[in-house]
């Protein structure tokens, strides 16, 4: 545990990182207490320091250092580290059977699409960007949803090579969708210069190769992860690299987990939740 490194949030400011020792020091002193929110590699999100079982009395005896090594504020600039999420038990799971079944329905597909984004970014705790709101609206791209909604019914036609035809065709609408997405994002009211500038062509690619890649059992893990390391690089207008920090074995079991557990039907809300919250974690922002 010794080399292990925290973060902090203080002053408004996300901190770090701290090695372990320097962690020590901070809550000794009580500058780290039972509320400060910290996070370590391994946690699924932000938590406060009291609620983690034995962290306060494990360090209380920690040595001193010198002050100069206390916390800092980062003035002007722009703190790192990972995302989080703070969605209830069963909100996730109502908003995404609403999601569900506005698609199915196709016509309220645009207003159940926009309302489940406005929900989930509203979610979102990114570092130093207080108050984040989604603000796209259904006349946006309604058109792209209608589409993915008649899409689900291409199984129904009887062809039976029609829905692997399509998957271009679904790929390219899930393109528009992201860009549409990152273009919308708001901070206490600004609107945040972001995009996603990946080409339509690279991503229907990589879409394609992830369905290429179940008929290999495991390797479908390995290709959303480059996938997604792609998609982070390719957006622009942030101040702080976006990164995606798991591999291509922890997107495999945690995956595996999360299906068994939805085939037993009454695990579902919990292993949702979970599952979205470590997805969302393993995005960070660094300097």
């Amino acid at each position: 545990m010794s080399d292990r490194s925290w973060f902090v949030a203080a002053n408004s400011q996300q901190q770090g990182p701290y090695p372990e020792a320097q962690f020590r020091d901070f809550v000794a002193r009580g500058m780290v207490v039972a509320n400060t929110l910290v996070w370590t590699e391994g946690m699924a999100g932000w938590q406060k320091a009291g609620e983690i079982p034995g962290l306060l009395s494990r360090t209380a005896s920690a040595p001193t250092l010198p002050q100069s090594g206390g916390l800092r504020a980062h003035g002007t600039g722009y703190g790192g580290g990972p995302l989080s999420i703070e969605v209830g038990l069963w909100a996730l799971l109502g908003r995404s059977l609403l999601l569900a079944i506005g698609t199915i329905l196709v016509v309220p597909a645009p207003w159940a699409a926009t309302g489940f984004y406005r929900w989930i970014v509203s979610c979102l705790r990114v570092p130093d960007r207080p108050n984040l709101a989604f603000t796209g609206n259904v006349a946006d791209i309604w058109y792209v949803f209608v589409a993915i909604g008649l899409l689900t019914y291409s199984r129904a036609t009887g062809i039976s090579y029609l829905p692997f035809v399509l998957i271009p065709v679904q790929a390219f609408l899930s393109w528009m969708i992201l860009r549409w997405v990152a273009a919308n994002f708001s901070s206490n009211g600004n609107q945040l210069p972001i995009a996603f500038e990946g080409s339509a062509l690279i991503y229907v690619g990589w879409y394609v190769l992830m369905f290429l890649s179940v008929f290999t059992i495991i390797g479908w893990a390995w290709v959303i992860t480059a996938m997604m390391r792609w998609i982070c690089r390719n957006v622009s207008g942030t101040q702080r690299e976006i990164v995606f920090n798991a591999s291509g074995l922890e997107i495999l079991w945690r995956t595996l987990v999360f299906a068994i557990g939805c085939a037993f039907l009454i695990p579902i809300p919990w292993v949702l939740r979970w599952y979205a919250s470590w997805y969302v974690s393993q995005f960070a922002l660094v300097e």
